[in-house]
């Protein structure tokens, strides 16, 4: 009976605990339902309050952190293609290849050749290495 005199731990709890595991078991296999069962709402609902508090959907947020990862793992070079992409979570080499094609514009392989270096061209100056110029 005591567990009706307790307050409600507000969604917004629920939503940053649930953002906080996939930032820290992005690599492992989280659905939708199961994050929605942490959040103690329904998938429909979670989903929904989850982009509206986050501004993207809880797939796109995993995905997300796994290309981050995946980028940085690349980018280092110690492991193969298809143990980073094991590593970030996924289980077939098509499945993430496509993705972080759709994420990234090229495949893992192109990105690690370039090493990275297209997206920091990309980056305002600022935000790079000051030039020689600079200092």
């Amino acid at each position: 009976m005591d567990h009706v005199n307790r307050p409600a731990i507000p969604l917004a709890r629920h939503l940053l605990r649930v953002r906080d595991l996939i930032d820290r078991a992005y690599a492992e296999q989280l659905d939708l339902a199961a994050l929605a069962r942490s959040a103690s709402v329904s998938p429909d609902y979670f989903s929904r309050s989850f982009k509206a508090a986050f501004g993207e959907a809880p797939h796109r947020y995993l995905m997300s952190r796994r290309m981050e990862r995946a980028k940085a793992l690349l980018r280092e070079g110690e492991l193969s293609v298809t143990e980073v992409c094991l590593a970030v979570g996924f289980t077939s080499l098509g499945s993430f290849s496509t993705q972080f094609r759709r994420f990234v514009g090229q495949s893992p392989s192109e990105y690690r050749e370039l090493g990275g270096h297209e997206e920091l061209a990309r980056l305002p100056s600022t935000v790079r290495s000051p030039s020689r110029s600079d200092r």
